[in-house]
Protein backbone atom coordinates (compact mmCIF):
# COMPACT_ATOMS: atom_id res chain seq x y z
CA UNK A 1 0.00 0.00 0.00
CA UNK A 2 1.53 3.32 -1.06
CA UNK A 3 1.75 6.13 1.45
CA UNK A 4 1.82 9.85 0.74
CA UNK A 5 3.41 10.54 4.12
CA UNK A 6 7.03 11.68 3.97
CA UNK A 7 9.56 9.74 6.02
CA UNK A 8 10.67 11.29 9.28
CA UNK A 9 13.93 13.22 8.87
CA UNK A 10 13.98 15.38 12.01
CA UNK A 11 12.54 15.59 15.49
CA UNK A 12 12.27 19.03 17.02
CA UNK A 13 11.66 19.66 20.70
CA UNK A 14 10.35 22.40 22.92
CA UNK A 15 13.02 23.21 25.52
CA UNK A 16 11.38 24.07 28.86
CA UNK A 17 9.00 21.48 30.23
CA UNK A 18 9.94 19.00 27.49
CA UNK A 19 13.71 18.44 27.43
CA UNK A 20 14.53 20.21 30.68
CA UNK A 21 12.63 21.03 33.83
CA UNK A 22 10.86 24.35 33.37
CA UNK A 23 12.42 27.11 35.43
CA UNK A 24 10.44 30.24 34.48
CA UNK A 25 12.62 32.84 32.75
CA UNK A 26 15.75 30.84 33.43
CA UNK A 27 18.93 32.79 32.74
CA UNK A 28 21.21 30.59 34.85
CA UNK A 29 22.87 27.57 33.19
CA UNK A 30 23.36 25.99 36.64
CA UNK A 31 19.55 25.65 36.90
CA UNK A 32 19.29 23.39 33.80
CA UNK A 33 18.00 19.93 34.75
CA UNK A 34 17.24 17.48 31.93
CA UNK A 35 14.22 15.23 32.20
CA UNK A 36 15.06 11.58 32.91
CA UNK A 37 15.74 9.71 29.68
CA UNK A 38 16.15 12.85 27.54
CA UNK A 39 19.77 12.14 26.64
CA UNK A 40 18.98 8.51 25.81
CA UNK A 41 16.10 9.53 23.53
CA UNK A 42 18.23 12.10 21.72
CA UNK A 43 21.12 9.67 21.30
CA UNK A 44 18.72 7.12 19.81
CA UNK A 45 17.41 9.65 17.28
CA UNK A 46 20.93 10.74 16.36
CA UNK A 47 22.06 7.12 15.95
CA UNK A 48 19.25 6.66 13.41
CA UNK A 49 20.50 9.63 11.40
CA UNK A 50 17.61 11.90 12.33
CA UNK A 51 18.27 15.61 12.79
CA UNK A 52 17.35 17.12 16.14
CA UNK A 53 16.49 20.66 17.08
CA UNK A 54 15.09 22.87 19.80
CA UNK A 55 12.42 25.55 19.37
CA UNK A 56 11.78 27.80 22.33
CA UNK A 57 9.63 30.82 23.08
CA UNK A 58 11.70 33.16 25.24
CA UNK A 59 9.48 36.17 25.92
CA UNK A 60 11.71 37.06 28.88
CA UNK A 61 13.99 38.76 26.34
CA UNK A 62 11.22 41.08 25.13
CA UNK A 63 10.12 41.72 28.71
CA UNK A 64 13.64 42.68 29.82
CA UNK A 65 13.81 39.78 32.29
CA UNK A 66 16.51 37.92 30.30
CA UNK A 67 19.23 38.90 27.88
CA UNK A 68 19.93 37.03 24.66
CA UNK A 69 23.29 36.13 26.19
CA UNK A 70 21.62 34.49 29.18
CA UNK A 71 19.32 32.46 26.89
CA UNK A 72 22.32 31.43 24.78
CA UNK A 73 24.21 30.37 27.94
CA UNK A 74 21.28 28.24 29.08
CA UNK A 75 20.99 26.73 25.58
CA UNK A 76 24.72 25.94 25.61
CA UNK A 77 24.25 24.14 28.94
CA UNK A 78 21.36 22.15 27.46
CA UNK A 79 23.72 21.03 24.69
CA UNK A 80 26.46 20.20 27.21
CA UNK A 81 24.04 17.86 28.98
CA UNK A 82 22.03 16.49 26.05
CA UNK A 83 24.46 16.53 23.14
CA UNK A 84 24.60 18.64 19.98
CA UNK A 85 21.46 19.78 18.20
CA UNK A 86 21.38 20.41 14.46
CA UNK A 87 19.26 23.52 14.80
CA UNK A 88 18.13 25.98 17.46
CA UNK A 89 15.29 28.48 17.03
CA UNK A 90 14.44 31.03 19.70
CA UNK A 91 11.54 33.48 19.59
CA UNK A 92 12.53 36.53 21.66
CA UNK A 93 9.11 38.19 21.33
CA UNK A 94 6.22 38.67 23.75
CA UNK A 95 2.64 37.59 23.01
CA UNK A 96 1.60 41.13 22.09
CA UNK A 97 4.41 41.55 19.51
CA UNK A 98 2.41 39.70 16.84
CA UNK A 99 5.46 37.94 15.39
CA UNK A 100 5.34 34.92 13.10
CA UNK A 101 7.78 32.86 15.12
CA UNK A 102 6.17 32.64 18.57
CA UNK A 103 4.40 29.32 19.06
CA UNK A 104 1.60 28.55 18.26
CA UNK A 105 2.62 30.29 15.02
CA UNK A 106 4.57 27.96 12.73
CA UNK A 107 7.51 30.31 12.04
CA UNK A 108 10.17 28.54 14.08
CA UNK A 109 9.25 25.17 12.57
CA UNK A 110 9.37 26.62 9.06
CA UNK A 111 12.72 28.27 9.78
CA UNK A 112 14.19 25.07 11.24
CA UNK A 113 13.00 23.09 8.21
CA UNK A 114 14.52 25.64 5.85
CA UNK A 115 17.83 25.50 7.68
CA UNK A 116 17.77 21.68 7.64
CA UNK A 117 16.76 21.55 3.96
CA UNK A 118 13.65 19.48 4.60
CA UNK A 119 9.89 19.86 4.33
CA UNK A 120 7.66 20.28 7.39
CA UNK A 121 5.93 17.02 6.48
CA UNK A 122 9.24 15.29 7.29
CA UNK A 123 9.36 16.71 10.82
CA UNK A 124 7.84 15.95 14.19
CA UNK A 125 7.67 18.44 17.05
CA UNK A 126 7.41 17.29 20.67
CA UNK A 127 6.23 19.69 23.34
CA UNK A 128 4.44 19.96 26.66
CA UNK A 129 1.67 22.48 25.97
CA UNK A 130 -1.03 23.13 23.42
CA UNK A 131 0.85 25.89 21.58
CA UNK A 132 3.57 23.35 20.73
CA UNK A 133 1.23 20.91 18.98
CA UNK A 134 -0.71 23.81 17.45
CA UNK A 135 2.54 25.11 15.91
CA UNK A 136 3.26 21.65 14.49
CA UNK A 137 -0.23 21.42 13.01
CA UNK A 138 0.00 24.94 11.53
CA UNK A 139 3.36 24.10 9.94
CA UNK A 140 2.21 20.79 8.47
CA UNK A 141 4.42 18.79 10.85
CA UNK A 142 3.50 15.97 13.19
CA UNK A 143 3.00 17.07 16.81
CA UNK A 144 3.22 14.96 19.95
CA UNK A 145 2.18 16.31 23.35
CA UNK A 146 4.01 15.12 26.47
CA UNK A 147 1.90 16.60 29.27
CA UNK A 148 3.27 17.84 32.56
CA UNK A 149 1.25 18.88 35.63
CA UNK A 150 1.05 22.37 34.05
CA UNK A 151 -0.53 21.12 30.80
CA UNK A 152 -4.22 21.99 30.63
CA UNK A 153 -6.78 19.19 30.24
CA UNK A 154 -8.16 20.97 27.16
CA UNK A 155 -4.70 20.89 25.57
CA UNK A 156 -4.44 17.15 26.15
CA UNK A 157 -7.93 16.60 24.72
CA UNK A 158 -7.12 18.66 21.60
CA UNK A 159 -3.82 16.91 20.82
CA UNK A 160 -3.87 14.24 18.11
CA UNK A 161 -1.02 12.33 19.73
CA UNK A 162 -0.20 12.24 23.44
CA UNK A 163 2.65 10.37 25.13
CA UNK A 164 3.43 9.80 28.80
CA UNK A 165 7.09 10.81 28.41
CA UNK A 166 9.81 11.54 25.87
CA UNK A 167 10.64 7.87 25.36
CA UNK A 168 7.03 7.03 24.55
CA UNK A 169 6.78 10.07 22.24
CA UNK A 170 9.80 8.99 20.24
CA UNK A 171 8.58 5.39 20.17
CA UNK A 172 5.32 6.64 18.61
CA UNK A 173 7.28 8.56 15.99
CA UNK A 174 9.54 5.66 15.12
CA UNK A 175 6.55 3.37 14.62
CA UNK A 176 5.43 5.56 11.72
CA UNK A 177 2.70 8.06 10.97
CA UNK A 178 -0.30 8.49 13.22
Amino acid sequence: MASNVSPLKAVLFDRDGTLVVDVPYNGDPAEVRPFPGARRVLDELRSRGLATGVLSNQSGIARGILTRGQVESVNARVEDLLGPFDVWEVCPHADEDGCRCRKPAPGMIHSACSRLGIDASEVAFIGDIGSDVEAARAAGARGVLVPTPLTLNEEVAAALEVAADLEQAVALLLLGPA
